[in-house]
């Protein structure tokens, strides 16, 4: 991605971008949204900090490179959850930044709901939500 005058754009800048395009959300709004069935919790951590740290209660789990085609409403390996665009996704890496990323490519790909969670599973841990091993 370039900047506005043709010069690379650096991983905090394009951050920042992709993040001015969506509110994000934090784990107790995130936790009840999905308790109430407002959105779908999308864990796209790597099997060894799954393995390490454990996984959130009723997350639908997809590793981060099959994420566009397991939540495209359209597409042919879509996950039974992926049935509209109108989809409220709630993406959750480890820290926070990828999912910012992951989140951006939901919304290119028409998930206009999609977000991502403030601080990732690290924050959602800290808060005292819980916790699956």
């Amino acid at each position: 991605m370039s900047g506005t005058r043709g010069r690379p754009v650096g991983i905090d800048e394009l951050l920042e971008r992709v993040r001015a395009g969506y509110r994000r959300i934090e784990p107790w709004e995130a936790y009840d949204a999905a308790q109430a069935g407002e959105a779908l919790l999308v864990d796209i951590r790597y099997a060894a900090l799954r393995e390490r740290d454990g996984l959130i209660p009723g997350a639908l789990v997809v590793e981060r490179n099959e994420l566009e085609w397991r939540l495209d409403p359209h597409g042919s390996h879509r996950t039974p959850e992926a049935t509209s665009h109108d989809l409220r996704v709630v993406v959750i890496c480890n820290e926070g930044y990828a999912s910012s990323l992951a989140a951006d490519s939901l919304h290119r790909l028409g998930l206009h709901r999609a977000t991502d969670l403030v601080g990732g599973f690290q924050a959602w841990k800290a808060a005292g939500l819980p916790v699956a091993s």
